[in-house]
């Protein structure tokens, strides 16, 4: 359902960390402490995560992944939290650097990264009340991947007898009684963020 190509997804992966480092570098301080959709993160906490792969190296990934027992939540959990005490304008510089508009999840590939991005971008500017609009282009993609198989039963989220239709963007999914709703909203629901509505 995506118009974009794959040899396209990777600028659009750069975009969307350069829209959140756009949102996040004139955050003041109280900002930077609220609440994340990301239960027990704050915004500080959330950029951290999404910055890691700028700072730490595959060898330190699978040292802490040891030290936390091989629980990737427990080791991501940690790592937030750690990184989160850096400054701001660290965090800042790391969604902008080559590095992490480089890194793909491991079996997500470019897609991956464009979900992880753009996700964790909602996790900031929902909560905090801020208008960042989504191109349609990385919503579809989005939309696509969250409905695969594998991500529904990671998030939790039943589609079954459901038809998804984004109200603002050329997208559906699915049949049967309809759910619609704008492509974020959709997004959220579908990550486990929100109720699917109705």
């Amino acid at each position: 359902m995506t118009n974009l190509t794959n040899r396209e997804l990777p600028r659009e992966v750069a975009g969307q960390l350069s829209d959140l480092a756009d949102v996040v570098e004139v955050l003041g301080a109280n900002d930077w402490d609220a609440a994340s959709l990301c239960p027990g993160w704050r915004v500080r906490e959330v950029v951290a995560h999404v910055t890691m792969p700028a700072r730490w190296s595959r060898p330190a990934v699978l040292a802490g992944l040891a030290r936390s027992g091989f629980r990737w939540h427990s080791f991501a959990d940690r790592a937030a939290r750690r990184d989160a005490r850096l400054p701001t304008s660290d965090l800042v510089a790391a969604l902008r650097s080559d590095r992490l508009a480089a890194w793909r999840p491991p079996g997500g590939g470019v897609q991956g990264a464009l979900v992880h991005a753009v996700i964790h971008s909602l996790d900031v500017t929902v909560p905090l009340g801020i208008d960042q609009q989504t191109p349609p282009e990385r919503l579809r993609v989005v939309l696509d991947a969250l409905v695969t198989p594998a991500s529904l039963k990671h998030f939790g989220v039943e589609t079954a007898a459901i038809e998804l239709r984004a109200s603002d963007v050329n997208w559906t999914h699915g049949s049967g009684r309809v759910v619609n709703a704008d492509a974020q909203t959709l997004a959220l629901a579908l990550s486990g963020r929100r109720q699917l509505p109705g």
